[in-house]
């Protein structure tokens, strides 16, 4: 029996991650949707950043980032990557892996029109992970983006988002005496059901 009641109460996890992150957003004090992602390149070598998890939906975790970076690269390439959110006010944390796909451009398309004017502007003007000479160079695009693409920028190609369709979900509270509740989700695909259990701390 895996107990599961509280804050672990449910019976999808997805449901259970979105309750968990409105819990966050009244507890943390910025970046509620942080996570750090974490990706292989192609010699197998790791590479772990933070990312904001802009979307909790019903069956994938939503990011968004430049499509010409290292870390698109590495993604694409090999197709599955995982993360972890850690909430230390709430003593909380959340772990998944799973296969990685690009969001259609609908999608990112209006993702991208939410965002702040200047935000849309630097998502034209970064050539992220590419070694830049100077701080300067890049006000210097962004004022020359600006001045070209105006106050409604359309979403540049090499701009959008990300699906992480989850195989594993785990859910970790805190404990006493470093003694644990974890419980971890699984799946063999996305369509099949979830199994449950309680694992040690």
């Amino acid at each position: 029996m895996n107990e599961r009641s509280g804050i672990f109460e449910g019976s999808d996890p997805f449901v259970i991650a979105r309750r968990w992150l409105e819990d966050a957003r009244a507890a943390e004090p910025s970046d509620p949707d942080a996570a750090a992602l974490a990706s292989v390149d192609e010699n197998g070598m790791p590479n772990v950043r933070v990312v904001l998890i802009r979307g909790f939906e019903d069956d994938a975790f939503v990011f968004y980032t430049n499509y010409r970076s290292a870390k698109s690269q590495e993604l694409e390439g090999a197709g599955k990557a995982a993360f972890v959110i850690h909430w230390k006010s709430l003593a909380r944390q959340i772990r998944v892996r799973g296969t990685v796909a690009r969001a259609s451009a609908a999608q990112s398309d209006a993702y991208f029109r939410g965002r702040p004017l200047e935000s849309r502007i630097g998502a034209w003007a970064s050539q992220q992970s590419r070694v830049l000479e100077s701080r300067a160079l890049l006000a210097e695009e962004v004022e020359r983006l600006s001045a070209e693409l105006g106050s409604e920028p359309p979403r540049p190609e090499h701009w959008g988002g990300f699906r992480l369709t989850p195989a594993e979900i785990e859910f970790w509270s805190a404990g006493e005496f470093r003694l644990h509740d974890r419980f971890r989700w699984t799946r063999s695909g996305p369509q099949a059901p979830w199994s449950v259990v309680r694992l040690w701390p």
